[in-house]
C-alpha cells in the first residue's frame, strides 16, 4: 500500500477594503412626489419604480437609503440631490 502525501499551499491574500457609505434622503413638506422621483431617476440612475418605492418609504418612514457606495461616487450625486431643494447627506 502507498500513501499519497497532500500539500496544501499557503497564499497570503491582500483583499482591499473598501468601506460603504450611503446617500439618505430625508422627508419634507415641501417637495412633491414627482419631483423626487424625478430627481432619484436623475441623479440616482433609479428605475421609475425604484425611484417611487424610494419616494414611498421617505414619505412613510421619514428617510431611505438611495445610494450605496464609495464616498467619491456618492458625493456628486448627493450634490445634485441638495441642489434639487431635497434633504439628503451621505453616512
Amino acid at each position: 500500500m502507498s500513501t499519497k502525501e497532500k500539500i496544501q499551499e499557503q497564499r497570503e491574500v491582500l483583499i482591499e477594503e473598501q468601506q460603504n457609505n450611503e446617500i439618505v434622503l430625508f422627508n419634507d413638506e415641501v417637495n412633491t412626489f414627482d419631483h423626487v422621483i424625478e430627481m432619484l431617476i436623475y441623479a440616482c440612475e433609479h428605475s421609475p419604480i425604484q425611484a417611487e418605492q424610494c419616494a414611498l418609504i421617505v414619505h412613510y418612514k421619514g428617510k431611505c437609503t438611495v445610494k450605496t457606495g464609495i464616498y467619491e461616487e456618492l458625493e456628486p450625486r448627493c450634490t445634485l440631490l441638495l441642489e434639487a431643494g431635497l434633504s439628503a447627506e451621505i453616512i
